[in-house]
């Protein structure tokens, strides 16, 4: 029994795994009341309610690690362009 739970255990963790992505691009739209953007190659994804949203501007390059959540793209982290560099 112990052997069954471990190997459930295993599963949900690789399967939990296989929904983790990473994407790069050019941020096309921004919309605050739903919480989403959508990169130029017509991806959206969720952003949490923390996410300081003027920080973000259409045509701006962006890295973004998300998980797959209930069919949606959810945004666990992101890499801005360094705005001091030129």
């Amino acid at each position: 029994m112990r052997t069954l739970i471990g190997a459930v255990a295993a599963t949900l963790l690789l399967s939990s795994a296989a929904f983790a992505g990473q994407t790069e691009g050019l941020i096309k739209k921004i919309d605050k009341d739903a919480l989403t953007l959508t990169l130029d190659d017509g991806k959206s994804y969720k952003l949490n309610a923390e996410t300081d949203l003027d920080a973000l501007k259409p045509g701006m390059d962006i890295v973004i690690a998300y998980d797959v959540t209930n069919g949606e793209n959810v945004i666990t982290d992101m890499e801005l362009p360094d705005s001091s560099a030129d």
